[in-house]
């Protein structure tokens, strides 16, 4: 006696109700347990009442009572099954809103506080004012700040398409760029707690699922640092090259190294634009002609020639720049001499690529 002869003695027991079906076929055996001289068998049911429940419990035991020896003990129990669940379908990632994209450039810094996302508003701007179609994807997911730099944090982000996979982010567009961050589909101040892999498919979704339309340059600005969803963000999108952000002070330069090696890591060879030394110095807005190297000087372009990388140039600390960036007005607008850096680097990254 084994489950496989039971099984077969319960293909007797036909239901009622449903013609030439047997409680097998049905799936309404659950459960067979066999011991020495016992044979206990449970019966599934719908959560939706079977009026013919205690009927078919009675035609089991009658079944089982024909075919096993004298003297063994049959219980037959029921419990309630609920309808299995088909499994969530994942978002599925393709790059067909990347088609039109001619280059994405991920703008990367080994650390944060270095001025990452002000080089990549005011870059985007300024490459808009050269002429190129610009887009940019704010991927720095704990610490989205495009939305205030460019004063669209009110902005609600529009979507078109059927259902949850086929879905477009429809970007905000100003200043002749446009813009989606994780800031926009997140309430304001809202803490992403977030683990790696959740970031990522947030990222991804970010980048992939959005309609950008034909663009230059799509420009990514990055997590600071070189973890995991770094690796997942630039193996699952096609990223032309980097540009590395830096401050000329030591502590930032010994980490724009490890921003460096990750990307010449040969499981993600990437191309290396070159290195922006941001806050090269301070110059007071009364004393355009003074220059206050407070972080160190020409630290930026020194490590760029050790790393055998191009030096893209220096962006001045400015009270203008930090005001624009608070108050979500590039100062890449204006026609002034920081201005004029950001169009100076713009120019630059295009006859780079």
């Amino acid at each position: 006696m084994n489950e496989k002869e039971i099984l077969l003695w319960l293909q007797e027991v036909q239901h009622p109700a449903k013609e030439d079906q047997n409680v097998v076929a049905l799936g309404l055996v659950e459960k067979i347990n066999i011991a020495d001289n016992a044979v206990h068998v449970t019966l599934g049911f719908p959560k939706r009442p079977d009026p013919l429940k205690n009927y078919l419990v009675g035609a089991v035991q009658a079944c089982l009572y024909r075919h096993l020896p004298g003297g063994t003990e049959i219980q037959v129990d029921t419990i309630v099954k609920e309808p299995a669940k088909a499994a969530p379908k994942g978002i599925e990632f393709n790059l067909e809103q990347l088609r039109e994209v001619s280059h994405i450039i991920g703008i990367a810094s080994g650390k944060g506080g270095v001025g990452k996302s002000t080089v990549t508003v005011n870059l985007a701007v300024a490459l808009a004012r050269l002429g190129y179609k610009v887009g940019v994807a704010d991927a720095d997911v704990y610490g989205p700040s495009i939305p205030t730099m460019t004063g669209t944090e009110d902005v609600t982000i529009e979507m078109e398409g059927e259902d949850e996979n086929t879905n477009l982010f429809i970007p905000v567009e100003k200043y002749g760029v446009k813009w989606l961050s994780v800031g926009h589909v997140s309430q304001a101040g809202q803490a992403l707690i977030w683990r790696g892999p959740m970031a990522s498919t947030a990222l991804k979704q970010i980048i992939l699922q959005t309609a950008w339309g034909p663009l230059d340059f799509l420009l990514i600005d990055m997590p600071p640092g070189t973890g995991d969803i770094h690796i997942s963000l630039i193996g699952d999108v096609p990223m032309t090259a980097a540009v590395i952000v830096t401050t000329p002070q030591a502590v930032a330069l010994s980490d724009v190294l490890r921003g460096v090696n990750m990307f010449r890591n040969p499981q993600v060879n990437k191309p290396i634009l070159g290195l922006v030394e941001n806050m090269s110095w301070f110059t007071p807005a009364a004393h355009p002609e003074e220059k206050y190297y407070l972080f160190g000087k020409d630290g930026g372009s020194q490590m760029a020639h050790n790393l055998d990388i191009p030096f893209l140039g220096q962006i001045p600390l400015v009270q203008d720049i930090r005001e624009g960036a608070d108050t979500g007005e590039p100062v890449a607008l204006l026609n002034r001499p920081d201005s004029q850096a950001f169009l100076d680097l713009a120019g630059r990254v295009a006859a780079s690529v």
